[in-house]
């Protein structure tokens, strides 16, 4: 990437865990640069080993890796962590000039308080040992809870897929109502109604205990009209299958989910057969597992993390793209 001064000429670099490499690939492809090369395993044992095959000394170093599991290269979510805390110590170790994590996905971003007596905040942990190895920048994407902001005393750049995914229903889908799982994501939910001009309604929710959601009734008309659930993750899709559930006995015609984040963990892929949504629109920022329903579309999330890190090499605001104003 070429800039005008000293700093935004630096080398830029960008490697792949395992978590997501395709997403990698992509983000890469966005930049116009190769994916850079780095040997990842595992050992018997269970332990990762990492080596970077190539010079970063002086580069600004940008690791793809959600905290995430995946099928296809055979890492679970705690994998995942500790690969990218490896990555992040050898390039330290090999002298680069800025060290970067770019997790879409920030894993355990929902266990950021304490619900209970005698509970870790296990965001804030994870966010001190990614200090703690020396990661200069991290970069997500639609964290649960805002507050995981807090947890950092590095920068972070805080993403949204939000505007991407809106825009998708804004030109195909007419006469839309959007619909808030819980009071928690209304405000996510107004941004994504102001942006495609729809009205904007509420469900309540209770958890009676962890990955399960029982929804009560909806405030707001959804009557006979396209209701779009919004979420920033699905999970077990519990939330999504009751809410589905909910709006239809409303009076919803149809109705549609959207989601950053698709973990589909569990019994996702039966919820979601059961809730019959016309579609659910989610973003690569996972890998999807196999299986996945013929009913979900996927967007990518490559060109907003490839925006944000040309900006931030180059450093120029990267303002505009936080808010939206790109997307």
């Amino acid at each position: 990437m070429q800039g005008g001064d000293a700093a935004s000429d630096r080398r830029l670099t960008v490697f792949s865990g395992r978590a997501n490499p395709e997403l990698a690939a992509r983000v890469a492809g966005h930049l116009g640069v190769e994916l850079g090369q780095i040997t990842l395993k595992t050992f018997s044992a269970g332990e990762t080993y990492c080596r970077y095959d190539e010079s970063v000394r002086g580069a600004h170093v940008f690791i793809v890796q959600p905290i995430c599991g995946n099928e296809d290269t055979g890492i679970e979510t705690n994998d995942a962590l500790v690969e990218l805390l490896l990555m992040i110590d050898a390039a330290k170790g090999a002298s680069a000039h800025q060290v970067s994590a770019v997790m879409p996905w920030f894993g355990y971003s929902r266990q950021d308080k304490r619900s209970a007596r005698r509970e870790p905040i296990s965001a804030r942990t994870v966010a001190h040992v990614l200090e703690a190895v020396g990661v200069d920048r991290v970069m997500s994407m639609d964290l649960h809870a805002d507050q995981v902001q807090g947890f950092f005393r590095r920068p972070l750049d805080h993403l949204t897929a939000l505007y991407t995914l809106a825009d998708y229903f804004r030109e195909r889908v007419e006469d839309v109502v959007v619909v808030s799982p819980d009071v928690g994501r209304v405000k996510l939910n107004h941004k994504f109604a102001e942006r495609i001009g729809a009205e904007l309604a509420l469900m309540t929710k209770q958890r009676p205990e962890h990955q399960v959601a029982e929804i009560g009734y909806v405030l707001g008309d959804v009557e006979g009209k396209c209701a779009v659930i919004v979420d920033d993750i699905i999970d077990t899709a519990g939330t999504l299958k009751a809410a589905a559930l909910t709006v239809r006995e409303a009076g919803a015609k149809r109705v549609y989910a959207a989601a950053t984040h698709a973990l589909m963990s569990g019994n996702a892929f039966e919820n979601l057969a059961e809730a019959a949504f016309e579609e659910i629109v989610v973003t690569d920022s996972v890998p999807l597992r196999a299986g996945v329903p013929e009913n979900v579309v996927v967007l990518s999330c490559a060109p907003l993390i490839a925006d944000t890190i040309g900006r931030v090499v180059a450093e120029t605001s990267v303002s505009e793209v936080l808010e939206g104003g790109m997307y």
